[in-house]
């Protein structure tokens, strides 16, 4: 392997039981990731200096991921394996197993728990606490499903947004504030400045592509929000 190669297939092998894989599951991955061309276990046992049988076990278990592709020769009976294409698709292939293994298993017990009739003020509140992982759990899965129907371009605007998503809930959040204190002492004038300041955040928000469309569909719902406010 050249030395840049190298490199970076031995981070992976250390790096892979942080991510709960072994070193060689993590250094054949890596290995797939920056091959020019798919390779057949033979070559992958050779270049990393490991055992076929640990070649198979490795391609097997990165298999369980779909995280690699098999890839079969006409006149060759071996196998051959590469990696998936796209880093987008690597991406979101490695979260819908996580969530396939990890997240689903602890909403189906949580949901369990919580159709049982607690008999103790002690299993009152465990339940109580089980409802709160629960409904956050629930949120972040099904913001996960809207994620995984983007697709890698607005993913990556999404990402590229940072701050500016911050600012249009921050200003929704003083909407509420202003409009609040204005019902109280009748002053309508704060309520118009924050609108705005809205209608100016989302403005440049939307240049960033069809993924801000919610941005807009947010300040629309400010607007609405003012005028209600001002017609009581």
């Amino acid at each position: 392997m050249q030395p840049l190669v190298e490199a970076f297939v031995s981070h992976f092998g250390e790096m892979g039981s942080r991510w709960g894989i072994n070193r060689t599951v993590g250094q054949i991955y890596a290995l797939l990731f920056v091959a020019q061309s798919e390779l057949n276990a033979d070559e992958i046992g050779e270049m990393l200096g490991i055992s076929r049988s640990n070649v198979s076990i490795g391609l097997k278990e990165l298999q369980a991921w779909r995280l690699v592709k098999l890839i079969r020769k006409p006149g060759d009976r071996r196998e051959y394996f590469s990696s998936l294409g796209n880093v987008w698709d690597i991406f979101k292939t490695i979260a819908a197993e996580r969530r396939r293994r990890e997240v689903e298993p602890t909403l189906s017990m949580l949901r369990e728990s919580l159709l049982i009739n607690p008999s103790s003020e002690a299993e009152l509140h465990a339940q109580a606490r089980m409802r709160e992982m629960y409904e956050l759990a629930e949120l972040a899965n099904n913001w996960f499903d809207d994620m995984q129907h983007l697709s890698p371009e607005s993913l990556a605007q999404l990402m590229r947004l940072g701050t500016k998503v911050q600012k249009i809930f921050e200003l929704k959040d003083r909407v509420k504030s202003v409009f609040q204190s204005s019902d109280e002492s009748g002053d309508s004038a704060a309520a118009w400045d924050v609108e705005r300041d809205s209608s100016q955040a989302t403005s440049q928000t939307k240049s960033q592509g069809d993924s801000l469309r919610f941005a807009s569909q947010a300040n629309e719902s400010l607007v609405k929000l003012s005028k209600y406010s001002r017609d009581e």
